[in-house]
C-alpha cells in the first residue's frame, strides 16, 4: 500500500447558524486503506462525508484527491474525478431493472458497461440483474447502491452505514464485500454505529463527537479511552 495519500481532508468545518456541525476535521487515506467514522447520533459524522463528498460546500478546509484540491466541487464531478459515495437511505430508480440501475452509473461517469458488469459481481447482485430495482429487499436495495457507486470507477468510496437493518449472516458477508473492494485498492471510509461490523474490517478509527474528532487510533484503544467510553455511556450530544 503506498503512503501516499488518495484522499486527504485538512481542517474542514461547517455551520448550520450557530451549530458548528463539523470544526476544523482533518484526515488522510491511502489506497486500499479501510477507516472506520464512528460516533454517536448528530457527532457530525454524515455532514462531514457530505462535505468531503461535495454535497454541501465546506466554510472552511479543504479536500484533496489524489493531491489536486476538489474542495466544492459538485458529487458529479468527483464521481468522474474518482470519489463517490454511498447512501444511508439508498434511492435507487425503482422501476428499472438492476443492471439498468448500475448502467445509468456507469454511463454518467464514462464508463464501460464492463464497468457495471464488474460491479453487479463484486456485490452479488448478478443473478438479480433483471429484477426491477424496487422489488429488491432493504439488503440488496443497499447493496446496489453500492454497486451504482461502483460503476463509476472510484479510487475513493465513502460508505454510510451499509450495515444498518441487516442481520448477522448479511453484515458479514457485507464485510467481506468491501474487504475485497479495499483489497482491489479502492480506499474506503466507512461510517458506522456497528462496532462489531467495523472489527471484522480495520482497525482505524476516527470518533467524532459534536461535530469534532475526540479520538484517532485502533478500535481496541477507542474501547479503552475514557471520552470516548463517556460519550457513548453518556449519550454524546446532539446537532
Amino acid at each position: 500500500m503506498s503512503s501516499e495519500p488518495v484522499l486527504a481532508a485538512h481542517r474542514l468545518s461547517k455551520s448550520f447558524g450557530s451549530l458548528k456541525a463539523v470544526d476544523g476535521i482533518s484526515l488522510e487515506l491511502a489506497a486500499g486503506e479501510i477507516m472506520g467514522l464512528v460516533g454517536p447520533n448528530g457527532s457530525g459524522k454524515t455532514t462531514l462525508v457530505n462535505l468531503i463528498s461535495g454535497l454541501y460546500p465546506p466554510d472552511g478546509g479543504e479536500v484533496l484527491l489524489r493531491g489536486q484540491r476538489v474542495t466544492g466541487l459538485a458529487p458529479h464531478r468527483l464521481a468522474r474525478a474518482g470519489l463517490n459515495r454511498t447512501f444511508q437511505v439508498p434511492k435507487p430508480f425503482h422501476t428499472l431493472t438492476v443492471l439498468e440501475n448500475v448502467l445509468v452509473a456507469a454511463h454518467h461517469t464514462g464508463q464501460s458497461p464492463g464497468q457495471a458488469g464488474k460491479a453487479l459481481e463484486t456485490t452479488g447482485l448478478s443473478d438479480v440483474a433483471d429484477r426491477a430495482a424496487g422489488s429488491l429487499n432493504v439488503g440488496q436495495q443497499k447493496l446496489l447502491d453500492l454497486a451504482r457507486a461502483l460503476a463509476t470507477n472510484p479510487r475513493v468510496l465513502l460508505v454510510d452505514e451499509l450495515g444498518a437493518g441487516l442481520g448477522p449472516a448479511e453484515l458479514t458477508q457485507v464485510a467481506g464485500k468491501l474487504a475485497g473492494i479495499a483489497e482491489g485498492g479502492i480506499a474506503l471510509v466507512v461510517i458506522e454505529h456497528l462496532l462489531a461490523f467495523l472489527n471484522q474490517l480495520t482497525t482505524r478509527v476516527l470518533v467524532m463527537n459534536a461535530g469534532a474528532r475526540i479520538f484517532e487510533g485502533t478500535l481496541a484503544a477507542a474501547a479503552q479511552d475514557p471520552v470516548v467510553v463517556e460519550v457513548f455511556l453518556g449519550g454524546g450530544s446532539n446537532e
